[in-house]
Formats: C-alpha cells, sequence, structure tokens
C-alpha cells in the first residue's frame, strides 16, 4: 500500500510538470482573462543554449495558443521585432523589467508574456513563462510547463550563411490550377522575371542575394486522388528558365483545393535550408475556403514556423471574402502577410527602353556558346522562352532581359554556356574539352580558339552594361507612370518580401 501511494505521488509530481504548452496557457490565460481590454505582446523566451531555434519556436507555439483565446488583444510580431530593434534588445532573451514600461508605451500593450527554457535530458525542454503588468512591472501570473522536443534541430547563425559569397532566399510558390485560375497562372507567367529582379537587389552583411524558387501546384482533377490533388513540380532551383517553363506548361482542370495539405508537403518534402539566417517563404494563392481536406491548416502552418518558414496567403477575389474563408487566420499564424488580388488583371507599362533591350538581349544571345551535352538544348530552350516573352509583352521581354544579363542567370547559365561558366571561374580556357564544343568551333586551333572566346567574353562584357544602363532608365520611368490599380500576383509577392526580407536583416539596393 506504501509503496502504491508512493508510486502514486511520484506520478503526480511528474504529470504535474509535464503540462504541455496548452496547459501552460490555460494556467497564464485563467489569470488575465477577466482583465479589461487586455493587449499582450509575447516575447521570445531566453535559452541557456544560444544556438538553439527552440526560444523563437516556444514563441510561436505560445502565440497560437493565445490566438484563440476570448478577450486577448496580441500585438502583431511585426511590431514587436521593431521595437525591440529601435531599443536594441534581442528577440532572443527575457526582457529586463526596465524596459517593460517602455516597450509597453512603444507596443500599446499593457501586458507581456515572457520567461525562459532550460534543456533537459532526453529531448525534453523545461519551459517557466510569467505575465508581466506594464504599468506596475510586477509578475501577475506565472506557470511551467516540460514538453518533448517534437521538432528538428534548427541553426540559429548570427551571421550570413555563405553560398557561394551571397545570402539565400528560397520562396515556394503554391498555384491553384482548378478551373477559373487560368488568369492566376498568366499573371505567375509575366510576373516572374519582375519578381526575381526585385529580389536579386537585396543583400545581406555585404553578400549578393541567392534566390532559390520552389513549384507546387494543387485543386487540379488532372492530377492524382490520393495524392490530394496535390504535385510538387519543382524542388527548390535557381535555374528560373526551368520554373518559367513548368509554368507554361500549367493547365487548369476543376478539383478539390486542399490548402493545409499543400503547405505540409511544401514544409516537409521541399530541401528547406536548415539556417535560420535564410528567409524563407511559402506564398499560397487560389480561391477557394482554406478549410478544406483532412490536414488542418493550422497545424500546417504552425510547421512552418517550428521551421522558420514564413507562410503568406493570397486570395483570389474580393479581401472579406478570402477573410471570411479563412485566408487572413492561415497567415497571420505563421506571421505571413494576407493579400487578396485579381487574378484577372493584366498590369503593364511599356516604355521607350523596351525594344533597345529587346534588340541588345538578341545581340547577348550571340555571345552563348553550348558546351556539354545538355549546351544545345538549353540555349534552344531559352530562345524559346524569349519568343514566350516577347509574345506576353514588351515589357515581359524587358524583365526577362534583364534577368539573362544579371549576375543570377549565371548560376544556372554557367552549367551550360561556357562563356558563362568562364566568366564564374568554373572552366579556365585551358582546361576545355574540346569534344563538349559545337562541332564548329572543334576544328579551331588552341589559340583560335582562345581569341575567340575572349572575343565574346568582351562582347558580352559591353552588352551587359547597356542592358544595365537601359533597366535603370526604365525603371525610373515606370516609376513615373505607376498608378494605383488593383493588386496581381507580382505586386502582392513583393511588397510582402520587402517587409519580410527586412526582418530577417536583407536590405534592398538602391
Amino acid at each position: 500500500m506504501k509503496f502504491f501511494v508512493g508510486f502514486l505521488m511520484m506520478f503526480l509530481s511528474i504529470n504535474c510538470y509535464s503540462k504541455s504548452i496548452d496547459g501552460m496557457c490555460d494556467e497564464l490565460y485563467n489569470k488575465i482573462k477577466d482583465k479589461p481590454d487586455v493587449k499582450l505582446a509575447i516575447t521570445d523566451f531566453k535559452s541557456i543554449n544560444q544556438k538553439s531555434a527552440d526560444p523563437k519556436i516556444v514563441q510561436e507555439r505560445i502565440t497560437t495558443s493565445f490566438s484563440n483565446r476570448k478577450g486577448i488583444t496580441l500585438i502583431e510580431r511585426e511590431l514587436i521585432d521593431k521595437v525591440l530593434s529601435e531599443m536594441k534588445l534581442q528577440q532572443s532573451g527575457a526582457i529586463d523589467e526596465k524596459d517593460i514600461l517602455k516597450i509597453g508605451e512603444l507596443t500599446g500593450a499593457n501586458y507581456i508574456l515572457t520567461g525562459s527554457i532550460n534543456d533537459l535530458k532526453n529531448n525534453r525542454l523545461e519551459i517557466n513563462s510569467r505575465i508581466i503588468d506594464v504599468k506596475t512591472g510586477k509578475i501577475i501570473a506565472g506557470a511551467k510547463s516540460d514538453i518533448e522536443k517534437d521538432w528538428e534541430n534548427v541553426i540559429v547563425s548570427t551571421k550570413t550563411q555563405n553560398y557561394s559569397g551571397k545570402a539565400l532566399t528560397q520562396l515556394a510558390i503554391l498555384i491553384d490550377t482548378s478551373n477559373s485560375m487560368d488568369g492566376l497562372i498568366d499573371q505567375a507567367k509575366r510576373q516572374l522575371w519582375s519578381i526575381v529582379n526585385e529580389l536579386s537587389r537585396y543583400e545581406k552583411d555585404g553578400n549578393g542575394n541567392m534566390i532559390e524558387v520552389a513549384l507546387y501546384e494543387y485543386g487540379n482533377n488532372s492530377l492524382s486522388k490520393e495524392n490530394g490533388y496535390i504535385r510538387k513540380v519543382l524542388d527548390f532551383t535557381s535555374d528560373m528558365d526551368s520554373v518559367s517553363k513548368e509554368l507554361f506548361a500549367l493547365k487548369t482542370n476543376g478539383g478539390d483545393e486542399y490548402c493545409g495539405a499543400v503547405i505540409k508537403d511544401a514544409v516537409k518534402d521541399l530541401k528547406w535550408s536548415k539556417n535560420d539566417d535564410v528567409y524563407k517563404a511559402i506564398f499560397i494563392a487560389g480561391n477557394e475556403p482554406f478549410t478544406q481536406g483532412d490536414v488542418r491548416f493550422e497545424d500546417a502552418v504552425t510547421l512552418a514556423k517550428s521551421k522558420g518558414i514564413f507562410v503568406n496567403t493570397i486570395f483570389c477575389g474580393p479581401a472579406q471574402q478570402g477573410i471570411a474563408q479563412k485566408w487572413k487566420d492561415a497567415a497571420l499564424l505563421a506571421d505571413g502577410d494576407y493579400n487578396s488580388i485579381d487574378q484577372n488583371y493584366i498590369a503593364s507599362i511599356e516604355t521607350p527602353y523596351d525594344d533597345k533591350i529587346a534588340e541588345l538581349n538578341s545581340k547577348l544571345n550571340q555571345t552563348y556558346i553550348p558546351y556539354g551535352t545538355d549546351g544545345a538544348k538549353k540555349l534552344e530552350e531559352k530562345a524559346m522562352l524569349d519568343k514566350e516573352a516577347t509574345k506576353q509583352s514588351k515589357s515581359v521581354m524587358a524583365e526577362r532581359a534583364s534577368y539573362a544579363a544579371s549576375p543570377m542567370a549565371g548560376a544556372s547559365y554557367s552549367s551550360w554556356d561556357l562563356i558563362t561558366a568562364i566568366e564564374n571561374g568554373n572552366i579556365k580556357i585551358d582546361e576545355i574539352k574540346k569534344e563538349q564544343l559545337p562541332d564548329e568551333l572543334k576544328k579551331m586551333k588552341k589559340d583560335e580558339l582562345k581569341n575567340y572566346i575572349n572575343q565574346r567574353l568582351e562582347e558580352r562584357k559591353k552588352i551587359r552594361h547597356e542592358i544595365d544602363d537601359n533597366r535603370v532608365k526604365r525603371e525610373k520611368f515606370i516609376e513615373t507612370k505607376q498608378t494605383e490599380g488593383p493588386k496581381d500576383l507580382g505586386k502582392a509577392i513583393i511588397e510582402t518580401v520587402s517587409k519580410q526580407a527586412t526582418r530577417k536583416g536583407y536590405r534592398k539596393n538602391k
């Protein structure tokens, strides 16, 4: 009997300290639920292990738990980050008592939830939390939780990870290809180049920006029902020609749009960087209720947040309809942005510089030397995409030509173009394998080939300079002509990236 009582007491003691995060939040909530006009700011928790992403994940899960509780207004994460930055504080530790009043004043919060986490054995964490009254600086509630860490380790770095001398941006674009979404696909085809050109102008810690894009389609009856009408079209790639080619191949067909399922697939199946300093974002666009399917969108976006991935939702239709169908709720749970767009709106501003840029692009194409087994095929594909861009509009072709002339294109073109490979240092002229060259160059003597290549290098340098000069003039012209109009896919993505990349420490070059 004594043994049983002792065992029971030990069990109850363990159970008391094994409270879930939701259970801990229940205890905290009960202390403030009856207080009037509660505005709560939730900050990251201090951790002994400074290289761990655990504080950020714990903060995100606490935020998710409080987001559904009545009588609580949560202060936006973006505002908290801005205030802490201005106060030269870090979102990686408990806030000193002397700073509480200032944080409350600048954010409008009247209560702050903060705390600490401790690493325990067997992959467990002890969470100690408290709520502080901003006016008095006193702790009005405290709670403890002991949980199993059920997420992967994410490396938190204070220095930008180097990717061949560049920072890294990863964007996963999830496109609804059900009936009525032809306009959305058309916008994606047209605006890919303006999106990547805009992203290429960001840098971090003095490093340029390497961009990787992944592509999913969902909600299409032509896809497998067993897979939830979802298809991973492309994993992360820096080859934007491949992304463009796949966008042109997309076709619409009626189906069920399972937003939660496609987000979960994208989070789990794509090759996301595990580094916390990388800007990682999902953009999902569609026009049906976000609640469809067996996978709860709340679980999917929480999983994304635990890996440091923003989830941004783009509803194709009226803003209020998207809000009613939970598109905004999903974005808020993931610290993301909610946008509504007119998927059938085509924004295009032609400029006096478009024809010149297209002409220079034709000259640029003459400087490519296909190299290797896929060289000729890749060059043909590039020419085909140039024609498709020209069919769409002069503006689209100008954006595509600007991309082709940029260092960003070199990351993919060097795999098949000899000149780009030499420019990037991947191949030295003296190491060229003649059997990998086009037939007309195989016959050249070594010095003759070297002179020919050097000529191409010089020609390309001049052409690129001219394209860039005209690109700058073109952008200034567009700035003077832009007017307010319906938001489209490209504008929604660019505006969101501008906000979120800045929060991750990226800066846009002027």
